[in-house]
């Protein structure tokens, strides 16, 4: 059974509406238009704020290696779980890559990385060492990230399609 609406409701309703029409919609979109400061990263004094870092990441390995030894010892069926043991090897490798990048990266001058056109056009100038190619092949973490985030998909969309035909039953 539906409940009743009365009209002191609608009345009540509108307000409510209006409400959350300025602060849900027009609000966030105002400060879109005006943007002042983002405070979307947060500097770190040093050294403090490296360590917290490059700790996060040896941390973040471990509970992700946990994490895939959990899921291998219980033996949980299904392709989502395998699916997530890919991810989840795959983000420790991004993580001991980005650990090892930002760890080198103290190695190397600001001078040796040239950005004639801003951040995303660096180059690394030469002479070529041992540090400047490790620094370089860390900066393609991204070759560790981008399967690991697809994989997680793929896991996630499994399981989710698993639960759905239990559901069924």
């Amino acid at each position: 059974m539906r409940p009743v609406i009365t009209h002191s409701f609608l009345f009540f309703a509108m307000p409510l509406r209006l409400f959350f029409i300025l602060t849900v919609l027009v609000l966030p979109l105002t400060l879109l238009c005006v943007p002042d400061q983002a405070w979307a990263l947060q500097s770190h004094g040093p050294p403090e704020g490296i360590f917290v870092h490059q700790l996060a990441h040896l941390f973040y390995a471990a509970a992700l290696g946990y994490f895939f030894w959990d899921v291998g010892r219980n033996a949980f069926p299904g392709k989502g779980w395998r699916y997530l043991q890919v991810f989840c090897v795959l983000m420790i490798l991004w993580n001991l890559d980005a650990f090892t990048g930002h760890w080198v990266g103290f190695h190397i001058a600001n001078a040796d990385i040239i950005r004639p056109d801003g951040y995303f056009s660096s180059q690394i100038a030469g002479p070529f060492s041992p540090t400047k190619l490790i620094y370089f092949l860390a900066t393609l973490d991204h070759l560790f990230s981008v399967p690991a985030i697809f994989f997680l998909f793929l896991g996630m969309r499994a399981l989710y399609r698993s639960t759905e035909g239990e559901e069924e039953k």
